[in-house]
Formats: C-alpha cells, structure tokens, sequence
C-alpha cells in the first residue's frame, strides 16, 4: 500500500481562484499534467475528450469577449460585474479547459463519454497537486450559452466538462466539511421498490 499516495488525495482542498498566482506551470509540467489526465477509463478507446489551454494575452481576450456576450444578453453591467467577467480567465496564471468532445458510437452512449473527461478532469487536478500546484474547477454560465462555448473554442457538439485554474497557492486553504460515508453506501438488496 502507498499511504503517501491515500493522505496525498485525502487532503485535496479547492484553492480559491483569486488566490492562484504564478509562476505557471512549465511547458513541461503541463505535458506531463496531461499525459496523467489522460490515463482515465475510455471504453471504446474512443478519446472522447479534449484540452484547452488559455494561458498568456489568450486570458485577457476571453475576458473582453465574456464582457461583450454578457452585456449583449444583460444591457450595461456594473463596473463589478464588468470586472467579474473580465477577470474569468485571468485570474489564475494557467486555465485548462476539460472538453467533452463526444464521437459516434453504437455501443458508448454520450453521458458515459462525458464522465470520463470528468475523470480526465480529475486526474487534470491531481497531477497539479502532485507537481506542487493547487487547482480549482469550475463551468459557470458562458458553458451553457452557445455562444460562449463558440467564444471558448468549442465545436458545436462539444461540452465544457470544467475549467481547471492552476497556480501556485501558500496553502492553508480551510477543508470543507466532507461527507460521512455512512449513507452514501449500502450493500446491494435486489431492485429498487418505489
């Protein structure tokens, strides 16, 4: 047993994304993060899943962009609002993208291609951690408009399973309370009776 390993994922904390500063990940470092998040189950060995990397100047012209699709769906925002959306990307020095990117299949249906970039996502997540970053994970409302998918770099059948923010944090973020196990499980007792 690796018990280096089980306290390592014990301890995953959120970072708050205003908090997450450079330097970014190396060119390298982000290979490697995602050589790891791509070791996840894929039945069919269908890759149903891509990456985004917004990073650089990248960040700043997302941010104007999200600022003119949320006015064009609001009217004027606030300078705060303004901020808020200008801000999306470029809060954390590296921003990646988790994209469900579905493919035909007669015997994989979508929403189990789309759990799997949930767990490439995750995995996205750990091998930040595990490489001395701290990351966050969020969609937020540009993922359910067509528009700000298209604004993003998404293709028309693809999803946003999340954006992963990276950056370096001191640390001490405070742990959430974390379920008990207790009534998440039970042993199998035949079919469900409603």
């Amino acid at each position: 047993m690796n018990q280096q390993v089980i306290d390592f994922m014990l301890a995953r904390r959120s970072a708050p994304i205003h908090e997450l500063a450079g330097p970014a990940p190396s060119d390298g470092e982000v290979e490697k993060m995602l050589k790891v998040a791509t070791r996840v189950p894929d039945h069919g060995m269908l890759t149903p899943w891509r990456f985004i990397l917004y990073r650089g100047e990248a960040r700043e012209k997302v941010g104007q962009m999200l600022v003119n699709l949320a006015e064009a769906r609001e009217g004027p925002l606030n300078e705060a609002r303004r901020t808020q959306e200008l801000t999306r990307f470029s809060r954390a020095p590296l921003v990646i993208g988790v994209i469900s990117s579905p493919k035909e299949s007669p015997k994989i249906p979508e929403w189990e291609m789309f759990l799997s970039g949930g767990m490439a996502a995750m995995n996205l997540i750990h091998a930040a951690g595990a490489l001395g970053y701290h990351a966050n994970m969020v969609t937020n409302w540009y993922s359910d408009v067509e528009e700000g998918r298209r604004i993003l770099g998404l293709r028309p059948r693809e999803r946003v399973v999340g954006f992963v923010h990276v950056g370096r944090h001191p640390g001490g973020t405070p742990d959430r309370p974390r379920p008990g196990i207790g009534g998440l499980v039970s042993d199998y007792a035949g079919p469900w009776e409603g």
